[in-house]
Formats: C-alpha cells, structure tokens, sequence
C-alpha cells in the first residue's frame, strides 16, 4: 500500500468514526432529554389538579402544560360533539371532543372518552349526553401545531371527523369563536358517565425511549471502524507500494 493510499485510508477512517461517535453523543443527549421529559411528566399527573384560570396563566407563561392535572366546571353542548380515530383495548373507536361552555362564557374542547364505532352516534348513548352543569377534572394538553406525519389522515370538519387534533379545524366544525376559546384541550379523568359512554380515562401517554439502544449502536459502529481499519493499514503494511 502506498503512502498515499494510507493516508488517504486513515482520513477516511477517522472521519467515519468521528460521525459515527458523534451520532452515538447525539443519542446521548436525546437519552438525557427524554429521561428528563418522562420525569417531568410523571411529577405533573401526581400533583393536584388546579382551577383552570391557574392553568390558563401556566399556559401563558410557559406555553406547555401537556399532562398537567387541570379542573373546570361548565356545560357540555352535545350538539357539537365531534370524533378524533383512535384504539382502545384493541377495539377501533373515537374519542368524544365536546365543547363545554364555562360559567363566563367562554369554551373549553374537552375530550370526553372513547366510544366504539359502533357507538359514534350520539343517539346509541342518550345516558351518557348529561345535561346541566359539569364538573371536569382531567389533563391539559397542548394543542398540536401541524399534523404529526403524511400518512395521518387528513381532517374531515364537516362531518366533524378528525385524524389529528387540529385545533382551528375543530374550532371551525363546531362553530365557535376562537377569542372565546380556552387555548389547550382537556381529557377528562375516569369519573363514571351515565350508560357508560363515553369512557374517560382513557389518555395514552408513552414516550419510546431507545435512545440507549441507538448510542451502543452507533459506538458499536465508531469502534467496528476503528478495528477494520486499523486492520487494513497493519494488515497491508509490509506489502510493496
């Protein structure tokens, strides 16, 4: 092997496991972050739920309050209802978006639980449509600010059906004035309904965390590359030019 050959070789080699160990760093730093995320959202649902003004302030000041335990009181206005696809248990269903109209006026999208398919159509659970005033405890979650990929569904508002939670959209299907609105969604808790439907509680909250994986993995790879190439160069080293 010729010197130029090796040198060349040997910037080849460094510069693959520089990237390779960099990758691996990276993975790191996205371990840290995602532990610290979990953390943090394992610390909001034990604490006690707060009045929604208290909420609304955190909101404001931070613009994150995504699981956060969070109580209102209002009325429900069945009438538009609307559906967000989802699974519960294995079973195909939707989640129940309602406006609920607080004691100011104002109006809060609350996600009422599941139904199954079969049960979308509010007239199959006349117990559960309550009537009269509600108090709501649940999670706050942040609004979503574009749909999460390209194979998600796009949105149907007018038939009020919905594959990602596009707030202006749902906002749009039901009528409401934005101005009036309260700017996050709520999940209701896993307090009984009448009849049954729809089911609170039923929040999935997972954070895949394989970043350690990831980081073995691309250190794996930055040391592999090494050993190859510290190979080649010794291997080839009383060779003739």
């Amino acid at each position: 092997m010729s010197a130029l050959s090796r040198f060349v070789l040997i910037v080849c080699v460094l510069a693959a496991t520089a990237v390779l160990a960099g990758l691996g760093a990276w993975q790191v730093q996205r371990l840290q972050w995602k532990e610290g995320l979990i953390a943090e959202v394992t610390q909001r649902r034990q604490a006690a739920p707060v009045p929604l003004r208290e909420m609304e302030q955190r909101y404001q000041q931070s613009g994150d309050v995504d699981y956060a335990p969070v109580t209102l009181t209002g009325t429900f206005d069945h009438s538009h209802e609307m559906y967000f696809y989802t699974t519960h248990d294995g079973q195909a269903g939707w989640n129940v978006f309602t406006p609920l109209v607080l004691t100011d006026g104002r109006v809060a999208l609350v996600n009422r639980g599941f139904v199954p398919d079969a049960l979308k159509d509010p007239a199959s659970r006349p117990e559960g449509e309550v009537a009269g005033v509600q108090t709501i405890v649940g999670l706050a979650r942040n609004p979503v600010v574009e749909k999460p990929n390209s194979l998600i569904p796009d949105n149907d508002p007018a038939k009020r059906m919905f594959f990602w939670k596009s707030m202006p959209e749902m906002v749009l299907a039901a009528g409401l004035e934005p101005d009036a609105l309260v700017p996050f969604f709520i999940d209701a808790g896993p307090a009984p309904n009448p009849g049954g439907w729809p089911l609170g509680g039923t929040t999935i909250i997972s954070f895949p965390n394989n970043h350690l994986q990831y980081a073995i993995t691309w250190f794996g790879l930055a040391i592999a590359c090494l050993g190859v190439g510290g190979w080649l160069l010794f291997s080839n080293r009383g060779m003739p030019a």
